[in-house]
């Protein structure tokens, strides 16, 4: 009896960990509200822009404080939690993000501005990469779906949170965006509760692939060189993105001659857009492979782009949609592909690679505000509409996934 009770527990061991909806649901309603706090920063530009007479080179370096915070924090943190979890981790970093929101709402001064952003970009360091860890211990075996899920969140909480800066702090005033803070304190709890089933179930990370894992197989400067693409496809798409983040509300102004609150609710669409694209990624690379999905998300990105700066405002709209839904999901496939390229860095992994995402968007924005101050906002919309080209660099990464059993492996 006590044999065949050994056997059967070798055997729960074997299999395949379960997905838990559950906590990957609640754990993406926690990227939302997360991201959306986070994305009240950028959408309420044009209201410190007048209100402290700041440059773009200034808005910039907000962003810049803001994404280099959380991209020099995020690998710290992910390396420590790999080395010993920090369940709690992400409560305290939402509590960070209330406390950034609430000095926000208040700052009377540039000064007291950036130190708001860089007391988010804390808050943000904490939580990507324990809440990645968290969407990888409740994937099972649906990596991709999971980290699609994840992202699907965050981008969600993204385009809220222009459409809430339009309806709530621009007719209202910046002190209003203390109201956000409510939002954060729910956060917190969720999280809370969030860290209660991670303590319970560290064991759900996996330490290494088998030897026989086509990862396993790559030479040192192969797996160097693979990781070396990835960061530039990041590079592509984020310093794109922040080029729409930041600056797509002056472009349409500056161009078209709409009001800020017809701006905003462009911005709205191309983020939901964005939020929408999300969820395709990871599903679909489970099913034919992440690299498959990078090539189409990125390089895929380049038609529309490159067509943008050219047409007018209705066709600009119908533009972005198509260019955040596509590029959107990238990311997941990105991620996915290199913790799978580095097993038991799950942590890592996601600290590194939503820090270079962050710091790349943060010095992207700041040199495109310089860039744009001594040219045009024209013109910057112009030269981003090259970058998805490096989506071309796809074809020097490693074939690691031989199958679907493989991918979720």
């Amino acid at each position: 009896m006590s044999a065949a009770s050994s056997e059967a527990a070798a055997a729960r061991s074997a299999a395949p960990p379960t997905t838990v909806l559950a906590v990957l649901f609640a754990i993406s309603f926690s990227h939302l509200l997360n991201d959306t706090i986070q994305a009240l920063l950028p959408s309420i530009y044009p209201i410190l822009k007048d209100s402290f007479q700041l440059t773009f080179a200034q808005l910039g370096w907000i962003t810049f404080t803001f994404q280099c915070t959380a991209s020099l924090f995020q690998p710290v943190v992910g390396w420590l939690s790999d080395r010993k979890p920090m369940p709690r981790a992400l409560s305290v970093g939402m509590g960070f993000t209330l406390v950034g929101l609430l000095a926000l709402a208040f700052a009377d001064s540039y000064v007291h501005i950036l130190m708001a952003a860089a007391m988010v970009g804390l808050g943000s360091a904490i939580f990507h990469p324990e809440a990645s860890r968290v969407a990888h211990m409740a994937a099972g075996t649906r990596r991709g779906f999971a980290q699609s899920l994840f992202q699907l969140g965050g981008n969600a909480g993204t385009s809220l949170g222009p459409l809430l800066a339009a309806l709530i702090v621009v007719s209202r005033g910046q002190a209003h965006i203390a109201w956000f803070a409510v939002l954060a304190f729910f956060g917190a709890i969720i999280l809370w509760k969030i860290g209660s089933w991670q303590a319970r179930n560290l064991h759900r990370i996996a330490a290494k692939h088998s030897a026989g894992h086509p990862s396993a197989r790559l030479a040192r400067g192969k797996l160097v060189g693979a990781l070396a693409v990835l960061v530039a496809l990041i590079f592509s798409k984020y310093v794109y993105l922040t080029s729409m983040a930041t600056y797509y509300t002056f472009y349409l102004i500056h161009r078209f001659h709409v009001s800020v609150q017809s701006a905003q609710m462009l911005l709205f669409v191309f983020l939901f857009s964005v939020a929408l694209g999300t969820i395709i990624g990871g599903p679909v690379g489970d099913r034919i492979g992440r690299k498959r999905v990078i090539w189409g998300s990125i390089l895929g990105v380049a038609p529309f782009s490159l067509l943008l700066p050219h047409v007018g405002l209705a066709a600009t709209a119908i533009l972005t949609v198509f260019i955040g839904g596509i590029l959107a999901s990238a990311f997941s496939a990105i991620l996915v592909y290199a913790q799978e390229l580095v097993p038991g860095k799950v942590g890592m992994i996601a600290g590194l690679f939503f820090g270079l995402a962050f710091g790349i968007a943060g010095i992207g924005s700041a040199a495109l505000g310089i860039l744009a101050d001594h040219t045009s906002i024209e013109f910057v919309f112009g030269l981003c509409a090259f970058l998805p080209l490096i989506g071309i660099l796809t074809v020097l990464l490693p074939d690691i996934e031989t199958g679907p059993a493989c991918q979720a492996t």
